[in-house]
């Protein structure tokens, strides 16, 4: 028997008043509606036939759905349900052909109609189930940035974090309940900003302003070394640009990064895209600390820690790309990043012992690939001259499991 298709239906702030009566009919015919307590309260229809979502959501959407098979179901979201919405998570669980999704504008879309911003050209950060951290890699001097809020406490964390960040000559708009007859619009600079806390339902516009004197910290590979934190176990940042170009992240991609140290590698491969994903594996406690302080103030706080020694800790994933930083000497080490690595992934290595370059001169007659090696020179004060200082060589194995 063929399931019943459920009907995901877009609501704004109007709620009921605002949708067309072609929608409203696909709403009062539904055995069961699905909402939140704001959307649902504005429904013309009994308790019985209005089911508010429960909390924690994901974990109970299957079984709330499948609660009622054989019924026709629908479902309310806020705005565009295929933006950050239900809509995602309902086609994870029961697949785009189960769907009769009917937009309603999004809070993108509304927001850049107010303020005249060309929606393709903004970029879109949500903290609404994320630190508000996260916004720190889309940061950069005269990008347009929309915020899609938790609560009614995210415009005073966005204008801290912007403060602290050296972007708080920024100008933020804060617009509550879009398309609806509360609508509302608060703007300042974040240096300036000392508005109470207002609407819950609520986004944030940036229009990023940088300090000149701030350090500059890109999506682009190559963070200079004192954003980071640590014992000084990291890889300088040429070596870093290096090897990230090596590793070749793409959107949506899981990197290995093995004996982390400060996790630079992990860090700049998961801002690349917030879609990249990456595990540390680190055997030192107090590096894992210090692994995790530095990816919450550079903005990916979904850094995953691992613990313990590797190859022992390894999880049961597939990495699409696998780096070496640490233990390459570990019996058994190579062999088990490559077997775990996924076909078409990529494995590099550093090294810069005499004991590991020569480990990496077995690893190209083993697996193939390719080695290069390179050292780095900083122009560095001697008396009233300068000179060159020499970092320490590294050599660098760069392989493609086929």
């Amino acid at each position: 028997m063929t399931a019943l298709p459920i009907d995901v239906v877009g609501i704004g702030a109007d709620g009921w008043d605002g949708l067309a009566e072609s929608v409203r009919r696909v709403v009062t015919e539904a055995d069961m509606v699905f909402g939140s307590v704001r959307q649902l309260a504005s429904l013309p229809l009994t308790a019985e036939r209005r089911r508010c979502w429960p909390s924690p959501l994901l974990p109970n959407l299957r079984p709330l759905i499948n609660e009622f098979d054989g019924q026709q179901i629908c479902v309310l979201a806020s705005g565009d349900p295929m933006f950050h919405g239900i809509g995602v998570s309902l086609v994870r669980e029961f697949g785009a052909a189960r769907l009769r999704v009917i937009p309603a504008p999004s809070s993108l879309s509304l927001a850049c109609a107010r303020l005249g911003w060309a929606v393709h050209t903004t970029t879109t950060v949500s903290v609404v189930n994320s630190p508000v951290s996260t916004l720190l890699p889309a940061l950069s001097d005269g990008v347009r940035v929309l915020v899609l809020s938790r609560n009614e406490q995210t415009p005073a964390e966005v204008a801290a974090l912007l403060r602290d960040s050296g972007f708080g000559r920024s100008r933020i708009t804060v617009l509550e309940q879009l398309g609806g007859p509360d609508e509302r619009t608060l703007s300042t600079t974040a240096a300036a900003w000392a508005h109470p806390a207002g609407d819950a339902l609520n986004v944030v516009a940036i229009e990023c302003v940088a300090d000149p004197l701030a350090i500059r910290t890109t999506r682009v590979p190559g963070l200079p070394d004192s954003v980071y934190t640590g014992d000084g176990q990291l890889t300088k940042s040429e070596v870093r640009a290096l090897t990230l170009a090596a590793l070749a992240p793409a959107p949506g991609e899981l990197l290995w990064d093995v004996g982390g140290g400060s996790g630079s590698i992990a860090i700049e491969w998961m801002r690349t895209d917030p879609r990249c994903r990456a595990t540390v594996f680190e055997s030192s406690p107090s590096r894992c600390a210090q692994i995790e302080t530095n990816a919450a103030a550079l903005g990916v706080p979904g850094l995953n820690i691992t613990a313990g020694t590797a190859p022992q800790t390894f999880d049961s994933r597939f990495p699409d790309a696998v780096f070496i930083g640490g233990g390459l000497t570990a019996p058994g080490m190579i062999g088990a990043c490559w077997e775990r690595l996924a076909p078409g992934g990529r494995l590099v290595a550093n090294a810069v012992t005499a004991e590991s370059e020569a480990l990496l001169l077995t690893c190209v007659s083993r697996f193939g690939g390719s080695l290069r090696k390179f050292q780095i020179y900083r122009a560095e004060p001697l008396g009233s001259f300068t000179s060159w200082r020499p970092q320490l060589p590294v050599a660098q194995w760069i392989a493609v499991k086929l």
